[in-house]
C-alpha cells in the first residue's frame, strides 16, 4: 500500500474534516474514494468552475456593505429567493 504526503491549507482541512465526519468517513477514506473515481473514470469526478460569489471584488463589496450596516449606515433588506 502506498503512502501520500501533501500540504493543505488549514481551513480547507478543517472544513473537509467536518464534511467527512458528517458523512461518517475519515479523511483517508474520502481521499481514496476520490482517487479511485479519478483513476477509473480518467477525469476529475466533479465539475471544476469558478463561482463568481467568491470573486475578490464581490467579497470586498460584501465586506464593505457589512461594515456600513454595522456602522449604522446603509439599508438592510431580506434576501430574495431565486429559482
Amino acid at each position: 500500500m502506498a503512502q501520500i504526503s501533501m500540504r493543505i491549507d488549514d481551513e480547507v482541512k478543517r472544513k473537509a474534516e467536518i464534511a467527512c465526519d458528517a458523512l461518517g468517513l475519515n479523511m483517508s477514506t474520502a481521499i481514496n474514494l476520490y482517487l479511485v473515481k479519478l483513476g477509473n473514470e480518467m477525469r476529475i469526478p466533479f465539475e471544476v468552475s469558478v463561482d463568481p460569489f467568491y470573486a475578490p471584488a464581490n467579497q470586498k463589496m460584501l465586506e464593505e456593505s457589512i461594515k456600513q450596516l454595522e456602522e449604522g449606515n446603509g439599508t438592510q433588506h431580506n434576501l430574495i429567493e431565486v429559482d
